[in-house]
């Protein structure tokens, strides 16, 4: 059954039109461009509500295959579902990384027989293949020759307990001046811009946090300053309307500095406690894209000259090293304080928070486990690292 035919097999119940929206694909941009769902219409349908998509022709049907996924996902919401009530498990959530995780580790223990140069030469292999990346890879392997010599381990059992350890401290481990924690004005709003390419579910994240926030008892107000993306005001509208919270926007195109400093100036006469910024997506390295950072920066420390106190740079796990290059080149050109490591139930990728960490040294403050707003979680690194290595760790009690 194609696409079509399974959204047309309900043919007596009402329809609600989706429109597919794509980003504009940007030069030399390595972020994955997939189709953005208009969806404000299907946030909480109707039960038994049918679904029409309507395509552009120049668009082949194939290509719009995850838009099922997500008009699925809107079909079974209800109204209750934006309460940040029942959160995914980290374990449910990493299931596909673990999986991966301990696939690649059993391989290379089956093949273990001596501890010499090829043994480290494949450790390391197999640490690059977890998406830890080369640099950190390289580090790892340096430091367990040590540690192996060290506590003199030759049996397969020790230089298994040895290494995974080791593997737990880095992740358990917080990195120079690494701070995890939110941080907030003592007084006035407080700002929180998010940056990131399209595609990783900034506007999104934005939407779950602000509820987030909200049932928390704060104060929110959105700002849609990434005007130049089609639908990306309509989907922030959409969440605000859906949470119960003020979205300021422009028209479209317009200038997104003029949005932010709308934003701040709502979220001063209405007392806010938090403005969440959503900005544009296009290439990470894109010079008048980090200008108008820049400005957008201006005008809010203008407006409150202690703000930003926070710019969350959105990543999708799923693009693996890719995302390390994005959290590379954002760093270099803006100040970010934190990752958000978006869809992180969906890949198997996990592995690649180690190297944020380790070679960027940007902390990791959440990470989305699934499509409920509570899926959207604090980061955690001692639990991320019990979860992760389940069954691998050996005599951890802690």
């Amino acid at each position: 059954m194609g696409l079509f035919d399974f959204f047309k097999k309900k043919p007596a119940a009402p329809k609600v039109v989706v429109e597919v929206l794509y980003p504009q694909t940007w030069e030399n941009s390595e972020a994955p461009v997939e189709p953005t769902v208009l969806a404000a219409e299907v946030l909480q349908p109707t039960p038994g509500e049918a679904v029409e998509i309507q395509v552009p022709s120049h668009i082949a049907a194939e290509d719009v295959a995850p838009v099922a996924e997500v008009v699925e996902t809107v079909e079974t919401e209800t109204e209750t579902e934006t309460a940040v009530t029942s959160e995914t498990n980290l374990d449910e959530g990493l299931t596909k990384t673990r999986k991966t995780w301990s696939e690649r580790w059993n391989a290379f223990m089956a093949n273990f027989r001596s501890v010499d140069e090829d043994f480290f030469e494949e450790l390391e292999e197999t640490l690059i293949g977890a998406d830890v990346g080369a640099q950190t890879a390289l580090q790892l392997t340096d430091e367990l020759r040590n540690e192996v010599k060290l506590q003199n381990a030759k049996s397969k059992a020790d230089i298994s307990r040895v290494i995974i350890d080791k593997l737990v401290e880095h992740y358990r481990s917080q990195g120079v001046n690494e701070d995890a924690s939110m941080h907030f004005a003592p007084e006035g709003p407080t700002v929180i811009l998010f940056v990131g390419v399209n595609g990783v579910g900034k506007t999104t994240t934005i939407g779950k946090m602000s509820a987030r926030y909200k049932a928390e008892g704060k104060q929110v107000v959105l700002a849609a300053a990434d005007t130049f993306r089609a639908g990306a005001t309509q989907q922030l509208q959409a969440w605000g309307e859906r949470n119960g919270i003020p979205v300021v926007a422009g028209a479209a195109n317009a200038d997104p500095a003029s949005v932010v400093y709308d934003g701040v100036k709502t979220a001063i006469e209405t007392n806010a406690d938090i403005l969440f910024v959503d900005t544009a997506g296009r290439l990470q390295n894109n010079v008048n894209l980090m200008q108008e950072l820049a400005k957008m920066k201006r005008i809010i420390t203008r407006e409150l000259p202690n703000e930003p106190q926070e710019v969350l740079l959105a990543l999708d796990a799923t693009t693996g090293q890719n995302a390390l290059q994005q959290a590379r080149l954002f760093k270099d050109s803006t100040d970010v304080t934190g990752i958000v490591l978006t869809k992180l139930d969906g890949t198997a990728k996990g592995g690649i928070i180690l190297p944020i960490r380790n070679e960027l040294h940007l902390p990791v403050k959440w990470v989305g486990l699934g499509e409920q707003v509570g899926d959207l979680q604090p980061f955690d690194a001692d639990d991320f690292a019990k979860s992760l290595f389940g069954s691998l760790l050996i005599g951890d009690d802690k």
